[in-house]
């Protein structure tokens, strides 16, 4: 008998061993179930082992709401994920690439319960072009695929584990993270330092905390810039787009603002003149320029000219009699 060629494709026969894997790990998973209250005393032992620890497992972003006003967004970080995923056991949990079509790439996690069956897949795109519209390197490249893939895993590592697991031990976590009061000006001077290798200056933390003063950075506050800091550094935002854009756009406004009221105390000026009124002092008290007045220029529209006086000759009528 002649001997049979078997084709395998690499396609099928790496998902039959995935398949096998799968099954193992579910079999296991099975025998050794996991003690919840073991799980949250592993994480609270690793995530409250020391304070820089425990500063890792949080993130925070400023973003607009729907009111047009800042809204500070709070989270679970990536190294937070990554202690919960250790501590919960019987995770199966993939991360890769899966597009990149040179503007952006695109990472997808999936987060497996084994002992529950509960699977999850969460996609991340991070954009790969500058502000010049040219695509990052390939170095670059592979630090935004990193950075995704990384938030892509703590999404869904925090989606199929129950919220109400980890809610218990949140706040524990919170209070090493936030520290004591007799350490502050050593972790204040620290947040400052670490921001400023960042190019970021300590008038821009000012603005992006919204005091005036070093003094005004407490132990809370210190907290909410180790958070940016850690969603810095996990790719969930950057430097530009948490400080210097902020600053930029409240400049545009405030010149808008400015531009808005010399318009309006030109328009006051002008009426002011053409009707022989004295001119108010000021026209911060309305918001409106004046009907018929060109809000930018402040000169008064054809039409709305104040009418000449006619003048009036009164003819004396002397008797120098006769």
């Amino acid at each position: 008998m002649e001997n049979e060629i078997i084709e395998v494709k690499q396609a099928e026969m790496l998902t039959a061993i995935d398949r096998a894997e799968v099954d193992i790990q579910i079999a296991t998973a099975k025998q050794y179930p996991r003690d919840v209250n073991a799980v949250l005393n592993k994480i609270a032992t690793y995530a409250t082992m020391d304070r820089e620890t425990a500063e890792d497992c949080f993130y925070s972003l400023k973003r607009k709401d729907s009111n047009g006003e800042d809204a500070i967004i709070e989270g679970l970080s990536v190294r937070m994920a990554e202690i919960i995923a250790g501590a919960w056991g019987n995770l199966r949990v993939q991360t890769r690439i899966i597009g990149n079509d040179g503007r952006m790439i695109t990472a997808q996690a999936i987060c497996h319960d084994l002992e529950t069956n509960f699977a999850v897949s969460k996609e991340v795109k991070r954009s790969i072009m500058t502000k010049k519209g040219y695509t990052y390197s390939q170095d670059m490249q592979v630090v935004t695929g990193n950075a995704a893939s990384s938030i892509a895993f703590r999404n869904a590592v925090l989606t199929v584990i129950p919220k109400a697991v980890t809610k218990r031990i949140i706040n524990d976590v919170k209070k090493v993270a936030l520290g004591q009061d007799i350490d502050l000006e050593k972790r204040r001077k620290a947040i400052i330092e670490y921001f400023g290798n960042l190019g970021v200056t300590e008038q821009q933390l000012f603005n992006y905390l919204g005091i005036s003063k070093i003094e005004e950075i407490d132990k809370e506050k210190v907290f909410e810039l180790r958070a940016t800091a850690n969603a810095i550094k996990e790719g969930s935002t950057t430097v530009q787009e948490t400080f210097v854009r902020p600053a930029a756009e409240a400049k545009k406004q405030a010149d808008g603002e400015k531009a808005a009221k010399s318009a309006q105390d030109k328009a006051a000026a002008a009426i002011a003149q053409a009707t022989g009124e004295p001119t108010p002092p000021s026209v911060e008290s309305t918001d409106k320029v004046p009907a018929g007045v060109d809000p930018e220029t402040g000169e008064i529209k054809d039409g709305n000219q104040p009418k000449e006086q006619k003048k009036t000759t009164t003819k004396n009528n002397r008797n120098y009699g006769n």
